[in-house]
Order: structure tokens, then sequence, then C-alpha cells
């Protein structure tokens, strides 16, 4: 049994291709009964996301070609343009490149969890579709423990490595806990949106959204949980905020140390930390400049995110090592699967040759033969059958002079070395 991965994502192929091979619900479900009608496929799991789609198959042959074929006919896509874009991982290959997604190696944002998520949920749908069998049970099931190994042992997911999630993880280090704080998030673009996704998990005591126009402004409020201001409120809103965090295409400061000065005021000087996301800038530098104001810019986050990435990939390192031993682990178990099947083989031919020279024996003690000589000869029968075959190997050897396969069959025998 071969198994394959054959997949597309944002490193080999164009958002347009990917689109085009992406699967929606529906088609997954129709995918995998045709996969699981096929008398070329054993096992399917169809992975899905916006960055990548793969299969991971089990077929009889070691043919990529069949799977290739399949993915080009459902999508009605010509089978030249999938051929330069996709890649093929067989047997081992295979198996460390799915731990190695799963681990978030491959990931556009190294170590990033959520596709983790992804594979189990793509497994469990599989498996509602009949489209598991034993093999990728175990494989599945395996891999997802790796991955919680490589989180467990490694620093793969413990630093931010993009500005929204580094600019909230700032924000928990000074303040430790977020859910007594209040913050005001300037803009509401895809920066602030995925700020508030990251923030929404901690829980602060209120988020509100200041932005030019008020209804992309309540749509994003509205995920959150929040309240929605305009731009021209804004003075009066800052004295509330612990928290200011700013992402709008603004050419000119939305806040100035005199706004922010009086707020501190009006705070009795409670700290407030800004985090300016912006570029141009959304908040004067002369900010930094008030006592009880930190003002943190896009330079001195993206320094954490550089130094973050470093980590990540020296943590990368550590996870390649574990993923390669498991990797080791899973193709030792397969082999072992083989062996269970030769042992089978050869305990059943022994089994057959014992019932065969026992009827016989027990017929001759029935008809009144001698029951010594009748002993006797069935040990003989027997040792001489089933000392046939190794006999006949290592005679065979001895005419080749193949001293490497006697040294074997000595070994396998139980034949003492000399």
């Amino acid at each position: 049994m071969t198994i394959i991965a054959l997949g597309i994502n944002h490193k080999t192929a164009s958002v347009e291709l990917r689109e085009k091979v992406a699967f929606s619900p529906e088609q997954l479900t129709e995918a995998l009964h045709q996969l699981q009608h096929s008398s070329q496929f054993k096992e399917s799991v169809i992975v899905s996301t916006c960055n990548r789609t793969e299969i991971y198959c089990s077929l009889e042959s070691a043919d990529p070609q069949a799977l290739l074929g399949w993915l080009s006919e459902f999508h009605n896509i010509e089978q030249q343009d999938l051929t330069e874009n996709v890649y093929v991982h067989m047997n081992q290959d295979a198996v460390n490149h799915l731990m190695r997604v799963a681990c978030g190696l491959d990931s556009l944002v190294l170590g990033e969890p959520q596709i983790l998520g992804q594979i189990k949920q793509a497994f469990s749908t599989a498996k509602q579709h009949q489209a598991i069998q034993p093999t990728f049970e175990r494989l599945f099931q395996k891999t997802f423990s790796v991955a919680k190994q490589v989180r467990t042992e490694t620093d793969i997911g413990a630093s931010a490595v993009s500005v929204a999630y580094a600019a909230v993880n700032l924000a928990k280090h000074i303040y430790g806990q977020l859910d007594k704080t209040q913050v005001l998030l300037i803009g509401a673009g895809e920066t602030i949106e995925l700020v508030a996704k990251h923030l929404s998990q901690h829980n602060p005591k209120s988020i509100t959204v200041a932005n030019r126009t008020i209804e992309r402004a309540q749509n994003l409020a509205k995920e959150v949980g929040g309240s929605v201001i305009s731009l021209a409120q804004l003075p009066d809103a800052l004295p509330d905020a612990d928290i200011v965090i700013s992402s709008t295409a603004s050419t000119l400061p939305i806040i100035g140390k005199g706004v922010v000065e009086q707020a501190l005021k009006k705070r009795r000087h409670k700290p407030m930390l800004f985090i300016d996301i912006a570029v141009p800038r959304d908040i004067e530098s002369q900010v930094a400049e008030l006592d009880a104001a930190y003002l943190y810019s896009v330079d001195d986050l993206q320094a954490i995110v550089n130094e973050n990435l470093a980590s990540r990939e020296q943590a990368a390192v550590e996870a390649q090592q574990i993923i390669d031993a498991r990797t080791q682990e899973f193709s030792e178990w397969q082999r072992s699967l083989h062996s269970v099947d030769v042992i089978r083989q050869y305990r059943q031919s022994a089994q057959e040759i014992k019932n065969e020279l026992v009827e016989k024996a027990l017929n001759q003690l029935q008809s009144g033969k001698d029951a010594d000589k009748i002993i006797i000869e069935l040990a003989n029968k027997l040792s001489n059958r089933l000392t046939h075959a190794p006999t006949r190997a290592i005679q065979e050897a001895a005419r080749e002079g193949n001293i490497d396969k006697l040294a074997q069959l000595k070994q396998t025998l139980g034949i003492e070395q000399e």
C-alpha cells in the first residue's frame, strides 16, 4: 500500500488557482463519496483552507497520476495547470509532510495553531463518510499526538509573529490580565479586526471602535461585543481608555499631544498605553513625552515580531527532530504489519503440515499398528517437512557462495554462529 499526499498551497500557486481547487462543504461530501467508491483509493482525507488544499490517500499502486487526474476532473481544471503547481509526497515523506503541516511548520505564519484544528475537522469529516481505515486512523492519531508534543516541548507557538498579535501581547504583558481594562480601537480595517479578535479572547472590560465609517465599525464591534463612536468623538472617549490601539489609512495624525494631555488630566494621570500600528503614524510621537503615556510604534512591534520569528525558527528545528522520530515510528509500525502477515502464513503452513501428519498417525493407531513406530515416524516426517524449505535455502546460498545470506539464515534459524 502507498500513502500519497498531493497538495497545492500559498507557496506553489496563485490565489486564483487555489480558489479553483478549494472544496466547499458540499463538494467535500461529493469528493469523499467519489474517492471512497473508487477501486483505486482505499482511504482519503481532504484538507481545504484558504491557503492550501491537500488530499491524503492510500492506494494499492504507487501512481500519483490517478489522484491528480481525479482532482483535475472533479474541479474541471486542465491537468497540466495542476501539474505545474502541485507537490506530491509519498509514503514516509507524505507522513512527514502531514506532521509538519499539523505542527504549523508549513504555514504562512510559522507555528500558527489554526491548521491543526482544520486537519482534525478534515479527519472527522472523512471518518463520517467511512473514508478512514486502520492505517489512516493510526496515522492521523499519531499526527495529533505529535502536534501536541511539539506545542508542549518547543516554543513554536509561544511568541507573537504578527503585528496585531504582538500589540495584544504587549498590552497583556504590561497589564497582566486585561479583564479590567477598557480598550479603544481606532480604525476598522484588517489589522484592527485581527487585533479585536485577539483582544476578545482576553475578555477586556469594554471595547470601543472609533472609525470614519460608522457602518464598518458597527460590523466589527458586533463581532467582539463592543460599542461604536465616530472619530469626532475621540476627545471625549480618550479619558475612559486604558489601552488605545490605532491603525487607519489617514495621512495625518488623528491623536495629538494636546488631546492626550487633557485626557490624562481627567484620568488624574492614571497610565495609558498607546500602540500605533499605522503607517503614516496615527498618534503624534510627542505623546511619548508625557508622563503616564506609553507609546509604541509599528517599528517597536516589528522588532518584537522579528525577534520572535527567530525564536520560532529555532523551535521549528527542534519540532522537525520530533517529527522525524515520530515519522520513523509510524514507518516501523507499517513494516510490522507486513511481518504479521508473513508470520501468520508461516504458522498456518506449519499447522496444516502438523494436522495432516497427526491425522495419518491417528488412523494408523486405530488400525492397530505399533504405537512406538507410529510416534517415531510422525516425529521424523514432521521434522523433515518443517526443515525442507530452510534446508533448500541453505543449500542454494552455499552453491552461490552467498556468505551474507548464509549468516542471515543461521541467525533466523537460531543456529549458533561460529
